[in-house]
Parts: structure tokens; sequence; C-alpha cells
């Protein structure tokens, strides 16, 4: 369910615009959640494709690592995951929710995360990136991550 606030383009958004999807927990499935979020992002600033700029990045990059940890970590069979992104006037807040609430994500300490293995470095991005993230029990058994950017504006920088 999408729910929209329409602002004209170009202009900041006036109120609270949410974007929901539901995605299956695999890679593929990932992947289309976060590009449907993509452009949702980019239809609230007036474009027709995502912007190149910075905070267009964050949001994609912190976008992609939610929804990648939720296929790799939160997969339960039969069961999909959510993306939700909440955007107001200063802050886009993302949340992945998943159904497996006994595996709570905690960032790999920086110097374990210097070693060869795959894993482990993405909530380190998270946490770098992100104003501020947390996780959350989802009732019944499941877990909601987040990451919230405070918004700048265009004109600003701010």
């Amino acid at each position: 369910m999408n729910q929209e606030t329409v602002t004209a383009s170009g202009e900041p958004t006036v109120g609270t615009a949410h974007f929901r999807t539901v995605f299956p927990t695999t890679a593929h499935g990932a992947h289309t959640a976060r590009h449907a979020a993509e452009r949702w992002l980019a239809a609230q600033q007036g474009r027709p494709e995502p912007a190149d700029d910075d905070s267009t990045a964050t949001a994609s990059l912190l976008i992609a690592e939610l929804t990648a940890n939720a296929a790799l970590h939160g997969r339960v069979r039969g069961r999909s995951a959510r993306l939700a992104l909440t955007l107001t006037p200063a802050t886009l807040r993302i949340e992945v929710t998943d159904a497996r609430g006994d595996r709570l994500p905690a960032p790999t300490p920086a110097a374990d995360a210097d070693g060869d293995g795959e894993s482990g470095r993405g909530l380190l991005l998270v946490a770098s990136l992100a104003d501020a993230w947390g996780c959350e029990p989802h009732h019944p058994g499941g877990k909601t991550v987040w990451a919230e950017c405070a918004r700048r504006t265009a004109r600003t920088g701010r």
C-alpha cells in the first residue's frame, strides 16, 4: 500500500508521505524492493529518475543494505519482508521488517570487519551513514530494523 502526499514539482515535501512494499526474502526480492523505493523517492522529488546527489546515494545505500540483510539474515520459509519509507520535510525513515526476531542485528567491531569475511560490514555502513538507526521487536516474532536520515534541501544544502 502506498500513501502519498502530493507536492508541486521541485518543492519540498509538505506533510508526510509513506511508501510500503512487501518483498520475498531473496536477493532478487531485495533488489526489486530497493528499485521501487528509489523510483518512489524520485517521484517525491518531482523527478522521473533518482537524483545523483549525496542524500539520494545515502538513502539508496541504506535501503540496499537493510533489504539485503533481511533477505540474508531474516529469511523464514513462506514469509516475506516489508520495506516502509516515511518521508517528512525533515527526515527520511527507512524500516525493514522480517520474520526473524531471534536474529537481532549487531555491527561487527571495526577491527573484525577488516578481515577476509564476506559479511559483517553492512551495519557499520548503516551506522556511519544514518543519523540514527536501531532495531525493534515486531509482533508476533519478527523484527524491524530502521534507519533515519536528515533531509537536506536543494536550496540551502543543509
